[in-house]
């Protein structure tokens, strides 16, 4: 290693870590959202859900709990962000909000937007959800990915898995579809 190149890379590391706190820190601030923005978008989602992934109706009926995550934002030039803002709905009626945040460091470049439905399939896993303090996907609870249109029926795929997860009408250019490693938060809107 040459003299000066630990003393960059530091620095580097050092200014790629600010960067995604300062994008985190700035998308808890300027994108917050009335109750009432969030369970329009939340219906609007469900919406979407109903018309876009087979058996919907069958998921909602079987799920003891849906976090619904509208227009989640997603944007990387090598550090990645990613955030929204939705609500927990346990028998078709908003029980609590929540935020998602991830971020990632490596090659990547571009921006999207999707809509996210997790669908907690045990009271066990719901209930491990909403009493923790700051939930991760993948370390706290395993979610399954349904891809939409990949030919296995939502409802087979479900019944695998306590929690699973359902991406859809994404809009953008990239191409990472994970939810490993994104941080769940409940917001404090008054419910």
């Amino acid at each position: 290693m040459e003299p000066g190149t630990f003393i960059s890379n530091r620095k580097f590391s050092i200014f790629l870590s600010l960067m995604v706190f300062a994008v985190f820190s700035l998308a808890g601030q300027s994108f917050a959202k009335t109750a009432e923005e969030i369970d329009a978008g939340v219906d609007a989602a469900m919406d979407r859900f109903y018309k876009q992934v087979k058996n919907a109706k069958e998921v909602v009926r079987q799920a003891k709990g849906m976090l619904i995550l509208p227009s989640v934002k997603k944007g990387a030039l090598i550090v990645g962000g990613e955030y929204g803002q939705g609500a927990m709905r346990i028998g078709g009626k908003t029980v609590e909000y929540y935020s998602m945040i991830s971020g990632s460091i490596g090659f990547q470049i571009g921006g999207q937007a999707k809509d996210v439905i997790i669908a907690f399939m045990s009271s066990d896993a719901l209930k491990k959800f909403r009493e923790s303090k700051g939930w991760e996907a993948g370390v706290d609870g395993n979610v399954a990915l349904i891809t939409v249109g990949a030919g296995e029926s939502a409802i087979s795929a479900m019944s695998k898995q306590p929690i699973a997860a359902f991406v859809f009408d994404v809009k953008g250019l990239m191409a990472d579809m994970s939810l490993r490693g994104a941080k769940f938060n409940k917001l404090d809107k008054g419910k």
